[in-house]
């Protein structure tokens, strides 16, 4: 696997540009990879992206995951066979992305989808099917290293704001919320214990359930003082995170509500 966590964000269409024909080319002279599996593909093929540079052939074979296709570049969109939906609004992302490449949406009734669903929409058929999700074998992270000492960017940020909101303290991973959560005074630290927002967090952008509930049982505790907290917080963090990077792989947890597109 390729990980562009060390490039910026702006770098990362023009390093993409690079890297996916040579996998393209790898593919053609070998026939490996047989699956090119795309990640946070907002971030490498933007709107504005030289689709002819990038893309000397077609997407065949490959797995766009993405959790904005509004901000991807439409001739990736184009070449889209099959939509797969996670998510609590799979209604409305299928007819947004139909808009977004001209397409027919199908006739879908408001669906709310279980946990481990998803909708598999056939745009070529324009068939569309519900199904289940079969549960892995093992509990597996992905990105562990992203998330501990990773850049989760602004939109996924912790942010210490304290009761009044005087201050804005951004931590964009774990690792700095830790240090971050030991710097603030006792009435910022209690403030953001005390609404939940610790365990909010963890659940929601590090995509981490057992973390949430077990930081939120620390939230439920009101005879722990700010200092104890803190430190029971930070142990939670820290024994699912402080892994070295050869045991730092795997896949994300099933929770995580992504759009995958497949071409």
């Amino acid at each position: 696997p390729a990980c562009l966590e060390g490039v910026s964000l702006e770098d990362r269409p023009e390093y993409f540009s690079k890297l996916f024909p040579r996998l393209q080319e790898l593919r053609a002279r070998t026939g490996r990879p047989h699956w090119i599996v795309i990640d946070e593909a907002h971030h490498v093929m933007p709107r504005d992206l030289d689709v002819a540079a990038t893309l000397p052939g077609e997407l065949v074979g490959s797995i766009i995951v993405t959790v904005h296709p509004d901000l991807m570049a439409p001739a990736v969109l184009d070449q889209i066979t099959t939509l797969v939906i996670l998510g609590k609004k799979p209604k409305e992302a299928i007819e947004a992305f139909a808009e977004t490449v001209g397409l027919k949406a199908p006739k879908l009734s408001k669906v709310e989808l279980k946990r481990r669903e998803a909708i598999v929409w056939d745009s070529t058929a324009n068939v569309t099917q519900r199904v289940k999700i079969e549960r892995e074998t093992e509990h597996l992270k992905r990105h562990t290293r992203k998330y501990a000492e990773g850049d989760l960017g602004p939109d996924r940020s912790f942010y210490f704001t304290g009761r009044e909101g005087k201050m804005k303290l951004q931590a964009q991973n774990l690792m700095l919320f830790s240090q971050m959560g030991d710097g603030v005074d006792d009435d910022t630290w209690m403030y953001h214990l005390q609404r939940g927002d610790y365990s909010a967090w963890f659940r929601e952008f590090i995509k981490d359930p057992k973390l949430a509930d077990r930081v939120q049982a620390i939230e439920k505790d009101d005879s722990l003082s700010a200092d104890e907290s803190r430190k029971r917080v930070r142990e939670e963090i820290e024994q699912d995170y402080t892994l070295p990077a050869s045991e730092a792989t795997g896949w994300q947890s099933d929770e995580a509500e992504h759009q995958t597109v497949k071409a």
